[in-house]
């Protein structure tokens, strides 16, 4: 495998703009990160999982099929319901199986990187390509968990398999093929696997993955195009700032409550979602707390610039913070829950403060705001921590290592294949 021009397919569920956020920006970042290096990339996505989850983005046409030179398929049907439900349930892509085989032929790429593959092309993809080095990317647990998340029935933390229930109190149908080696055997065909935090790699192991896992964060890139000049604040008081989807598993409820009796300082909520409406509903009468709905990304980094502090109440086990590093990267500490890769990633910065309880909440961002020094230490370390650990400049190379150790066992692979093709 050449390293001077590689040739690269990521395939992922939801890729921009047919996407919810998170693991969908972060796939894009790494492709045009990659193309800015020299490389071809193509993206691989799936806009039937996009539109039977409801999503009411643009025509394919529309949206076009070149992203800043990432070559995009975007996989679409006329039965896009019918078409999700038959992966979810088969773990194979049988409505997009021909597209799949001829965008898959032998000799196209080099690596493939699979992201989130669940509705893409379920477990089945994963043996696509055998000819290619083959990684793949934990952007959740969903090789561990059905749901993805590890937040058991709705409303814990998964602290042992209860599978079949929890997915029904999903309201999803249960996948029969996870009690079969469909997902195992399609695992030991990847020459590597990365998890986005530590925690994430021991979550995993805890949870029987049987692969050693590498550990490469997410990255922004150090600045956003015209951020440079400083710019007045959003709002007319100061306040705490969340950003993210509104669902029950991001803790904007404890947000909420903790910010009942705190009258210093107002809440900026930023984002939409399933949740959105019990929240508005929880905040009704509180002058204090203000839904912002969707901002655009150009549009945050002023807002992440005057906040006190941007709090992350997640109340699930991520697999990284990308908002974290989006604060850092803007100069804001962090207030976090004390949970998941969180205490990981704001120990690493220290620029930021941990919380368990609504009361440590509020201890937290009174601290912050009563005592400006402090705010100013933490948002110093927070911007320089972010140039060191979570720059494109800084993760692109440590990926691209993964990308060469793991053509590495690709060849003795495929070595071993053939040696057992001659054998049979």
């Amino acid at each position: 495998m050449s390293e001077s021009r590689l040739r690269f397919c990521m395939p992922t569920t939801f890729y921009p703009p047919f996407h919810y956020g998170g693991d969908a920006i972060a796939v894009q970042r790494l492709a045009r990160a990659l193309v800015r290096e020299g490389h071809e990339v193509t993206v691989v996505h799936d806009v039937d999982a996009y539109r039977a989850l409801g999503g009411d983005g643009p025509s394919v046409e529309q949206a076009g099929d070149d992203d800043h030179g990432v070559s995009v398929v975007r996989l679409e049907s006329r039965l896009p319901r019918v078409a999700t439900l038959i992966t979810q349930q088969t773990g194979h892509a049988l409505v997009h199986r021909r597209q799949l085989r001829d965008i898959f032929r032998p000799g196209r790429f080099d690596v493939v990187n699979f992201h989130n593959v669940s509705l893409v092309g379920g477990p089945a993809m994963l043996h696509m390509a055998p000819d290619a080095t083959r990684i793949y990317m934990a952007h959740a647990h969903w090789t561990v968990c059905p749901t993805h998340v590890l937040f058991r029935h709705r409303k814990e933390l998964c602290t042992g398999r209860q599978c079949f229930r929890c997915q029904l109190n999903y309201r999803r149908p249960p996948q029969l093929w996870r009690y079969t080696e469909m997902l195992p055997r399609a695992l030991s065909g990847v020459d590597a696997f990365i998890a986005m935090s530590r925690f994430s790699r021991d979550k995993h192991r805890e949870f029987g993955f049987p692969f050693d896992m590498e550990v490469l964060p997410a990255f922004l890139p150090e600045q956003d195009p015209g951020t440079s000049a400083p710019r007045v604040s959003p709002h007319h008081r100061p306040y705490f700032l969340f950003v993210g989807r509104l669902e029950r598993i991001k803790g904007v409820d404890e947000l909420i409550a903790s910010a009942k009796d705190y009258e210093d300082a107002d809440v900026l909520i930023a984002g939409t979602g399933t949740h959105a409406d019990a929240l508005r509903a929880q905040a009704a009468g509180n002058p204090r707390i203000h839904f912002l709905g969707y901002v655009p990304v150009d549009a945050l980094r002023q807002y992440y610039e005057h906040a006190l502090a941007v709090v992350v109440p997640s109340i699930c086990f991520e697999t990284f913070g990308l908002g974290i590093i989006e604060a850092f990267r803007a100069g804001a500490p962090v207030i976090a829950r004390s949970l998941g890769p969180f205490p990981e990633i704001v120990g690493q910065a220290s620029a930021g403060l941990l919380f368990s309880t609504n009361d440590e909440l509020r201890a937290a961002m009174r601290s912050i705001q009563a005592t400006p020094d402090l705010r100013e230490r933490l948002s110093c370390a927070a911007r320089e921590a972010f140039l060191e650990h979570w720059t494109e400049r800084t993760v692109l190379p440590a990926y691209l290592d993964i990308v060469r150790r793991a053509g590495v066992r690709a060849d003795a692979r495929r070595a071993a294949a053939r040696t057992a093709a001659v054998g049979a």
